[in-house]
C-alpha cells in the first residue's frame, strides 16, 4: 500500500484534491472514474498520512470528540442540512488537526457518492461496529439524524459510566502506590542510619526491627537488581494482560472479587442492554445487533455468553431464555425484564429501562466504594506507620531499660 495525492476535475468543472492510500498507481484512475472525474495530476506522497497512522495505532480521535461529532451531525441533519455541508461546517469549527482531516475525508467520500456509513467504515479504529451499524440502520429507515442521536446518547452514557468506575478504582491504586514508594525510600535511606546506631549501642533488637533491617540491607545491596526486576515485571504484566490468556484470566479474577465483581456484573449488564436497545430501536435485526454487541463488550465471559445466545436465537429460542440461562453473569432481573418486553412487544424499551437501572446502581456503588475505601486506606496507612514506628522505637526503649 502506498499513499498518493491526486488532483482531478469533476463533471461540474470543479477542481479538487485528495490523498488516498492504494496498492497501485493505476487504481487511482479507477477511483477517479468512479467519482465521475478526470485526472489532472498524480503524485506519490510516500509513507502514510498522519491520520492513517493514528487510525492504525490508536484511533487518534478520543471518545469525547466522537460523541460531539455524533450529536452535532445529528442536530444539523435534523435541521435540514445535507451531510456534506454539515461535515464542512464541523471541519471549519474543529481545532484538532486529525479531526479536521477526518471530517475532510468523510466529506470527500460522501461528495463522491458513498453513504455516510460506508465512509465511516473506512476508519475501524475510530468508529466502532456499533456506530457504523446504527448509521446504516438510520440510512435504511430514512432517519439518520435519529440514529445519530441514539448512538451519541449511548456512547455518552457508556463513557461517563466507564469514567466513574475507573475513577473509583484509580484513587486507591494511587494511594497504595505512593505508600509502597515511600516505604522503599525509608528502607533505603532512613533505616540504614538507624541500623548503624543500634549496632553501635549493642542492644538486642526485637523481631520486627530485625525484619526491617534485613529488608533494608537487601534493598541497599541489590537496589539496581530490585528496580530492574520491578520494571521487567511491570512490562511483562502489561504485555501479558494484553494477550488473550491474560485478558481472560483478569476477567475471571475481577469477576470473583468482593464488591468489584458485583459492579462488573451490573456494568456489563448495563452496557449489553443499552447497546442492544439502541440497535433494536434503530431497526437492526436481532442477530446483527448481537454481533455488534459482542464486538462492543470487552469481557470475554460476556462475549462468550452472547455468542452462545446468538446461536440459540438463530434456533428460535427467545432472548429472555438466554439471559436467564446465564444468571451468573446477568442478574435475574435482566432476563425477567426482557421476557416482559417480548410479551408486550416493547423489548427495546425494556432493555433501555434495565440499562438505566443498572447504570444508576453502578453510579451509586462507585460513590459508596469511594466512601468505604478512604477510611480503610487510612487504617492500612496507620497500621503501616505504627509498625514502622514501633520497630524503630522499640530498641530505644530497650536501651533506656538497659541503662
Amino acid at each position: 500500500m502506498a499513499l498518493y495525492k491526486y488532483k482531478a476535475k469533476n463533471k461540474e468543472g470543479k477542481i479538487y484534491e485528495r490523498t488516498i492510500e492504494l496498492k497501485d498507481r493505476l487504481d487511482i484512475y479507477r477511483v477517479i472514474r468512479e467519482e465521475g472525474g478526470s485526472v489532472i495530476s498524480i503524485q506519490e506522497a510516500g509513507g502514510y498520512s498522519v491520520l492513517t497512522l493514528l487510525d492504525h495505532i490508536l484511533g487518534s480521535i478520543n471518545m469525547h470528540q466522537k460523541i460531539i461529532f455524533a450529536k452535532n451531525l445529528g442536530l444539523m441533519m435534523k435541521a435540514g442540512l445535507p451531510v456534506t455541508r454539515a461535515l464542512s461546517v464541523m471541519e471549519k469549527q474543529s481545532k484538532s488537526k486529525p479531526f479536521k482531516k477526518l471530517l475532510s475525508e468523510l466529506e470527500a467520500d460522501v461528495s463522491h457518492g458513498k453513504t455516510l456509513s460506508e465512509s465511516l467504515k473506512r476508519w475501524p479504529k475510530i468508529f466502532s461496529p456499533l456506530f457504523v451499524s446504527m448509521i446504516k440502520a438510520g440510512e435504511e429507515s430514512g432517519n439518520v439524524s435519529g440514529s445519530l442521536n441514539i448512538v451519541s446518547n449511548q456512547m455518552e452514557k457508556t463513557y461517563l459510566l466507564t469514567k466513574k468506575v475507573r475513577g473509583a478504582l484509580i484513587y486507591p491504586a494511587v494511594i497504595i502506590s505512593v505508600m509502597i514508594i515511600i516505604t522503599i525510600l525509608l528502607l533505603i535511606f532512613m533505616v540504614p542510619t538507624l541500623t548503624a546506631t543500634f549496632e553501635g549501642l549493642g542492644v538486642e533488637l526485637p523481631l520486627s526491627t530485625r525484619v526491617l533491617i534485613y529488608l533494608s540491607n537487601f534493598l541497599v545491596e541489590n537496589t539496581l537488581a530490585v528496580l530492574t526486576s520491578v520494571l521487567l515485571l511491570a512490562i511483562f504484566s502489561v504485555i501479558f494482560l494484553r494477550t488473550r490468556i491474560g485478558r481472560s484470566l483478569s476477567d475471571v479474577v475481577f469477576m470473583h472479587l468482593p464488591v468489584i465483581g458485583e459492579m462488573i456484573k451490573e456494568f456489563e449488564s448495563a452496557r449489553t442492554t443499552r447497546t442492544l436497545s439502541s440497535l433494536l430501536s434503530s431497526g437492526v435485526e436481532i442477530v446483527v445487533a448481537l454481533d455488534v454487541t459482542i464486538d462492543v463488550l470487552q469481557n470475554h465471559l460476556y462475549k462468550n455468553a452472547l455468542t452462545r445466545a446468538r446461536v440459540a436465537i438463530e434456533k428460535g429460542e427467545p432472548m429472555s431464555a438466554v439471559f436467564i440461562g446465564h444468571d451468573k453473569l446477568y442478574p435475574l432481573f435482566v432476563g425477567e425484564m426482557v421476557a416482559v418486553g417480548e410479551e408486550t412487544g416493547k423489548i427495546s424499551e425494556m432493555l433501555m429501562g434495565v440499562a438505566d437501572y443498572y447504570e444508576e446502581e453502578v453510579d451509586q456503588k462507585t460513590k459508596d466504594l469511594s466512601t468505604i475505601i478512604e477510611p480503610i486506606l487510612m487504617v492500612i496507612i496507620g497500621i503501616g506507620v505504627g509498625i514502622f514506628a514501633i520497630s524503630m522505637l522499640a530498641p530505644t526503649y530497650s536501651l533506656v531499660d538497659y541503662i
